[in-house]
C-alpha cells in the first residue's frame, strides 16, 4: 500500500492550484462550446456547397464589405484567439497528467479495482488531450497561415489533395470525445444541473452526454465524407476557387454600384469616336493605291495607240493627197500624245515626240519620191 502513497516533500498552503483549476475550467469551457458550434458550421457542407460557402463569408464579415469578398482578417484574429486559448488549457490540464511510470501505474490500478465510469471518462480525456495538443496545433497553425482558405472547394482540397484526411479523422473522435467528457466533468466538479437528486441528475447529464457525443460525431462524419467527394472531383482543378451564389452576388452588387457611378466626361467619350473614325482615315490610301494602276493603264494604252498611228503613217501611199491625209494623223497622234503627257509624265511624253519625229522622216520620204516621179 506505500507504494500508491506519493508524498510531497513539504507541505504547502496557497489558493494557486484553486485558481488554476478555475482557470483550466474556464477555458475548458469556452473551447468545448467553441467546438459544438464549429462542428455545426463545417456541417453545413452536407446541405451543399453553397450553403458552406455562405457561412465561410459570413464569418469573414462578407456583409460588412462593398464587393462580398469579406475579410480573411477577421478569421486570422478569431484562430489566434482560439489558438491562445488552447495552448493555455493545454498547459493547465498537462500538470495533472500522470507524466511518471509510477503515477500512470496507480491510476491504472485504481482503475481496474474501482471499475468507476467517471473514473475512466478522465483517463480517455487525459489521452485525447495528448493527442489533440499534437493534432489540434497543426490544424490550427493551417489555418492561421492561411485564413482565406475556407471555401468548399479549398477545404476539400485540403482534406484530399493535401492529404488531411487522416489527420481530420483523427482529431475528430478526439475533440468531441474530449468535449463532452470535459462539460460533463465540468457540471459534476461545479454541481451544476445537481438538482435535489444527485445521483438522478448525474446519470441524465450522462446521457445527454452520451446523446450530444453520437450527434456531433455523425455530423463530424458525415462533413468529412462530403469534403472527401467533393475533393475527390475537384482533384484534377486542386486550388481552384468556388463560385457559389455568395460569389455571384457580390459580382451583382459590383455591377449596381458602377452602374450608379456617374458618366464619363464628354471628352473620354468622343475618344471611341475618333478611334472608330480611324480606319475610314486609313482606307484613303488603300483607294489611291486602287487608282495608281488604272492611271499606270491609260497611259500604256496611250502609248500602244500612238504605236498604231505610226504604224499607219507608215503604210500610207505615195499620193500627195494620202500625204496630206497621213498629215492629219499624225496630228490626230500627237494629240493623243499630249494625252498620254498628262497622264505619264516626261517619259512618255518623250516617247510622243520620237514618234513625231519618225512620221516627219516619212513625210519627207513620200515628197522625194514624188519629186523623182
Amino acid at each position: 500500500m506505500e507504494s500508491y502513497i506519493i508524498e510531497e516533500n513539504t507541505a504547502k498552503s496557497s489558493r494557486l492550484p484553486a485558481r488554476l483549476d478555475l482557470a483550466q475550467s474556464a477555458t475548458g469551457l469556452i473551447l468545448g462550446l467553441f467546438m459544438w458550434v464549429h462542428m455545426l458550421l463545417v456541417g453545413s457542407i452536407i446541405l451543399g456547397k453553397d450553403a458552406f460557402d455562405f457561412v465561410a463569408k459570413t464569418m469573414e464579415l462578407a456583409f460588412l464589405s462593398d464587393t462580398g469578398h469579406g475579410y480573411p482578417i477577421a478569421v486570422f484574429f478569431a484562430v489566434s484567439g482560439v489558438f491562445t486559448l488552447f495552448i493555455l488549457h493545454a498547459l493547465l490540464g498537462v500538470r495533472k497528467f500522470p507524466i511518471t511510470w509510477r503515477q500512470h501505474r496507480i491510476i491504472r490500478d485504481q482503475m481496474q479495482m474501482m471499475k468507476h465510469t467517471d473514473t475512466n471518462l478522465w483517463y480517455i480525456q487525459v489521452v485525447t488531450g495528448f493527442i489533440m495538443f499534437f493534432f489540434g496545433s497543426v490544424h490550427l497553425y493551417t489555418m492561421l497561415v492561411n485564413p482565406g482558405s475556407i471555401d468548399p472547394f479549398l477545404s476539400a482540397d485540403r482534406v484530399v489533395s493535401g492529404n488531411f484526411w487522416f489527420l481530420y479523422l483523427v482529431l475528430l473522435i478526439c475533440v468531441e470525445l474530449h468535449a463532452s467528457i470535459g462539460l460533463y466533468r465540468l457540471c459534476m466538479k461545479w454541481g451544476w444541473f445537481g438538482g435535489k437528486d444527485a445521483r438522478h441528475s448525474r446519470k441524465k447529464l450522462k446521457t445527454l452526454k452520451n446523446r450530444l457525443t453520437i450527434f456531433f460525431l455523425a455530423i463530424g462524419f458525415l462533413a468529412l465524407l462530403m469534403f472527401i467527394v467533393i475533393g475527390w472531383g475537384h482533384r484534377q482543378n486542386a486550388g481552384e476557387r468556388y463560385h457559389g451564389t455568395a460569389y455571384q452576388k457580390s459580382l451583382a452588387n459590383a455591377a449596381v454600384q458602377q452602374q450608379e457611378e456617374p458618366a464619363a466626361p464628354a471628352d473620354e467619350a468622343a475618344a471611341p469616336a475618333d478611334e472608330a473614325a480611324a480606319p475610314a482615315d486609313e482606307a484613303v490610301p488603300a483607294v489611291e493605291e486602287m487608282e495608281k494602276p488604272q492611271a499606270e493603264d491609260d497611259v500604256i494604252q496611250g502609248s500602244a495607240q500612238t504605236e498604231d498611228a505610226a504604224l499607219d503613217h507608215d503604210q500610207v501611199p505615195v499620193a500627195d493627197d494620202t500625204a496630206s491625209h497621213g498629215s492629219a494623223a499624225i496630228q490626230d497622234a500627237g494629240a493623243q500624245d499630249t494625252t498620254a503627257q498628262d497622264a505619264a509624265g516626261n517619259q512618255e511624253t518623250a516617247d510622243s515626240h520620237g514618234a513625231e519625229d519618225t512620221a516627219s522622216d516619212a513625210h519627207d520620204t513620200t515628197h522625194s519620191a514624188t519629186e523623182t516621179q
